[in-house]
């Protein structure tokens, strides 16, 4: 690739997100090629190429992975194939985008970071609320002093709407809901990190799944090494819409994100105040998931960092598995330990 060419990304993963993201490297970013589409399901990756204009689909990742005209994969499959394909993706020389989680388990993690940073190809993964316009100017904020020192921070997603909850891995709302949470509460506390993590969670939309594995709803609370106190809160049926919102409350003023109205449209009538709401993420986000990777592919053209790494994807799932670790024990886990027993010298040694 030179800079007078397109960046040919391939993409991996023709399901909802990863429909949208192809949508948005095919239509929304000037400079960017959509080269090829992977999926395993037979005519999947060809029906959505037939759609988007990209005549080159495979039914084996592994294909797109040889492709030599392609410079970057974007990766929007199952998240407990993630850490796999990230590190397919690097050893074969290209480019790495990742939705979340990035790993589901820390090893897992490691090996993916490990193989990017082998590679010397930039490795980013799909925190899009640090590239929405709200949570992005808040942390500037924060950033420069604007409110003070963080002293209680709140983070939330309420989903609309749980479809079918046969079809929820186990831990689904730490590892893939609130993993997003946990991500936001890091980028709006800038340079403190977790130390304590206290995690409830319990079966309240759909109580008869709850001896299937399932956990609906959750509320964790975070103790950074700064002093703030942070809670991230998730429930998987909101019946007014998608709700998506962060608050960061500090010494010198308060800031607010997220709101989930679909337009500034409010209407007054007999029945009382209405406005339309949000139903999904790609609605309430769109902007961000754009923006995201109008990231990855400026990093991939400038070799710079990009704006959420790896390195935040681990600790964020850090803090997701020591919630897993504190609903199991009913009580707080402290993170240094938790970071000690999960470190590549402990695990070898273990």
């Amino acid at each position: 690739m030179t800079r007078s060419q397109p960046l040919a990304v391939g993409l991996i993963g023709t399901g909802r997100m990863g429909s949208f993201h192809a949508e948005t490297l095919a239509r929304r970013l000037p400079g960017v090629r959509l080269a090829a589409l992977a999926d395993p399901a037979p005519g999947a990756a060809r029906r959505l190429g037939e759609r988007l204009g990209c005549s080159t689909a495979y039914t084996d990742a592994a294909a797109l992975l040889a492709d030599p005209e392609i410079d970057a994969v974007v990766i929007a499959t199952p998240a407990r194939t993630h850490a796999d394909l990230v590190e397919a993706v690097a050893r074969a020389g290209k480019a790495v985008y990742c939705e979340k989680p990035m790993a589901i388990t820390l090893a897992d993690a490691d090996r993916a970071i490990a193989a990017a940073e082998k590679a010397g190809v930039p490795l980013q993964v799909g925190f899009n609320r640090r590239y929405d316009k709200a949570f992005r100017t808040a942390h500037d904020k924060i950033a420069a002093g604007g409110i003070g020192t963080p002293q209680l921070l709140r983070s939330l997603t309420r989903d609309p709407g749980l479809a079918d909850p046969s079809r929820i891995p186990p831990w689904t709302i730490f590892l893939e809901t609130l993993i997003h949470d946990f991500d936001a509460l890091r980028y709006l506390n800038p340079g403190a990190e977790p130390v304590e993590v206290f995690a409830m969670a319990d079966a309240l939309v759909r109580p008869d799944f709850k001896d299937r594995g399932l956990l609906d709803t959750a509320v964790v609370t975070i103790r950074f090494d700064n002093g703030a106190l942070a809670t991230a809160e998730a429930n998987f049926q909101a019946v007014y819409g998608y709700d998506v919102r962060g608050e960061v409350f500090g010494s010198g003023g308060m800031l607010t994100m997220g709101d989930i109205r679909r337009t500034h449209l409010t209407a007054y009538g007999p029945d009382g105040i209405t406005a339309d709401t949000t139903a999904y993420d790609q609605d309430l986000f769109q902007d961000a998931y754009i923006a995201e990777l109008a990231d990855f592919a400026d990093s991939v053209r400038t070799g710079r960092t990009p704006y959420a790494t790896g390195h935040d994807a681990r600790a964020a799932l850090t803090i997701a598995l020591a919630a897993v670790r504190s609903v199991t024990t009913g009580a707080p886990v402290h993170v240094d330990d938790f970071r000690k027993e999960h470190s590549p010298a402990a695990m070898t040694t273990s």
